[in-house]
């Protein structure tokens, strides 16, 4: 199994392989100052090595990254459930995304690909998170909620039933969305409201 981003995410996953009883073989980094992660030797990804190294995850906790480098490099993305996660058979998990410790997700859910669903967290029945999302620890997204491409919900944020929130749009730690978050849009606060707006 090769990882690819030397991070603290990348951390936490080697964690998660390790509790699976399975192995890394390599991480990789652009970074020619890291030379090694808990003990595991951090070499910069060549061309070649597309070949070679077929079997990727993605070690990288920012979705824009995360995204960029899918589509540049070509590899057999895999996905990894932690032993811990519960995941219903009725779920959809995409190639790519990593399910940390004690995270749930219920029947009906469909996760994209390459998306983060971290420490605790609750994905509830019938939702859709499309690619590249990051569901950060401790957070509820009740059921028949949609969350859009590249969309970061923070630390124990809590959105309420059926709610559509848009792509690359960031919810604050702790907030409460309560209605439909526009594309781009940074929404804090309990209701949560829109603080502004990033750049494309």
């Amino acid at each position: 199994m090769n990882l690819y981003g030397a991070s603290g995410h990348c951390k936490v996953i080697i964690d998660i392989i390790n509790s699976l009883e399975k192995r890394v073989d390599a991480v990789f980094d652009d970074n020619i100052n890291i030379s090694s992660l808990l003990n595991i030797p951090v070499t910069q990804w060549k061309i070649e090595y597309q070949t070679q190294h077929k079997n990727v995850l993605i070690s990288i906790g920012n979705n824009k990254i995360r995204k960029k480098i899918s589509e540049t490099i070509a590899a057999n993305f895999i996905s990894l459930i932690h032993p811990s996660a519960i995941v219903s058979k009725y779920a959809t998990i995409g190639k790519g995304t990593v399910v940390m410790a004690n995270a749930v997700i219920n029947a009906g859910a469909t996760i994209g690909k390459h998306c983060i669903v971290n420490t605790a967290a609750v994905i509830e029945h019938d939702c859709i998170l499309e690619d590249f999302v990051h569901i950060s620890p401790n957070t509820t997204i009740t059921g028949s909620v949609t969350v859009g491409e590249g969309t970061h919900i923070g630390a124990g944020a809590i959105v309420l039933p059926n709610i559509k929130i848009g792509n690359w749009a960031t919810v604050g730690a702790a907030a409460l969305v309560l209605k439909e978050v526009p594309d781009f849009a940074t929404v804090v606060g309990n209701p949560a409201r829109i603080l502004n707006y990033k750049n494309k």
